[in-house]
């Protein structure tokens, strides 16, 4: 399932504290991203259709709830961006970062922790 980064914002939402109602939606993601309600209804009901969230009635308020866990979709969009942009390789990617952004000292010791479990 693609996630595309404007419902990620409703995903994240939903995984910082659910169940939301369309106006709690509205008002936390609308907000922050100047977006106005027919906007993140729409977003609403991609994320429905794509099966990411469902919707629930409880304690007589209409909720919303992702049904994607944060962890599951994280790796999917990690993996996704390796292997489009690295091949599937991640000494490539890292050696990116490197090249253009100077890992601090603690960075540095938290890869070489790392690997050596890794390792292991």
């Amino acid at each position: 399932m693609h996630i595309t980064a404007a419902e990620a914002h409703v995903m994240e939402a939903l995984w910082r504290r659910s169940p939301l109602s369309a106006d709690e939606l509205v008002a936390e993601v609308g907000a922050a991203q100047s977006w106005g309600e027919a906007t993140v209804k729409t977003l609403i009901n991609r994320l429905l259709k794509k099966k990411a969230i469902k919707s629930e009635r409880a304690e007589g308020k209409h909720g919303y709830r992702p049904l994607v866990d944060r962890s599951a979709y994280v790796q999917a969009e990690s993996q996704g961006l390796l292997d489009r942009l690295f091949d599937g390789q991640l000494a490539p990617l890292i050696s990116h970062f490197a090249q253009h952004r100077p890992l601090k000292p603690d960075e540095v010791a938290k890869l070489k922790k790392l690997i050596d479990e890794m390792g292991e």
